[in-house]
């Protein structure tokens, strides 16, 4: 089944950021790229809500249920970034993609980190994972998602549950370290 693309040429998308109980987030290493590291994220297909692609997306790519995470909060809007020209494709009989717009989800995990399983689909998205400080994702994506990453992590971060360490506001990372 195609996804769905607006009248602009963006894939309508969500963007998944599951924060653990001390504040810091999944970070998943994608397969098939020994270096591609992300968010989960999946697009819309015809006749789903954002939330409902939120959960399909998240069983398929993270192996997680609706009763293992709280959804703590979205983006107001939809954000959207272009795809550089090296990965457009014009594809035959349907719409040309020229990138995406995105609905963000920020989740808290309520079951054990154990019911994360990246296997659980015949075609999984993530082949590792690890938990990042809030804002390291930032400077780690990929070149081209990086302004909306930070504007999804920037209005999203006040909404973290008062008595788990909230992320700082200053998106500087220093060095490599994913704890840094």
């Amino acid at each position: 089944m195609t996804g769905i693309i607006d009248d602009k040429g963006f894939r309508l998308n969500v963007g998944i950021i599951i924060a653990g109980q001390d504040g810091r987030v999944f970070w998943g290493r994608r397969v098939g790229n020994r270096d591609a590291w992300q968010f989960p994220q999946g697009g819309m297909m015809p006749g789903e809500t954002p939330e409902e692609t939120l959960f399909r997306e998240l069983e398929e790519e993270v192996g997680l249920l609706p009763e293992h995470v709280h959804i703590v909060a979205s983006t107001e809007g939809w954000l959207t970034y272009r795809l550089p020209r090296r990965f457009l494709r014009r594809p035959r009989n349907r719409p040309h993609c020229i990138g995406q717009r995105q609905k963000w989800f920020l989740l808290q995990l309520t079951a054990g980190e154990e019911a994360i399983d990246l296997f659980t689909s015949n075609s999984p998205e993530f082949k590792d994972w690890r938990w990042v400080n809030y804002w390291y994702p930032i400077q780690k994506v990929v070149h081209f998602k990086r302004g909306v990453y930070a504007r999804a992590l920037r209005e999203l971060a006040p909404a973290l549950k008062k008595g788990k360490r909230t992320p700082h506001t200053n998106q500087t990372v220093p060095g490599d370290s994913p704890d840094a």
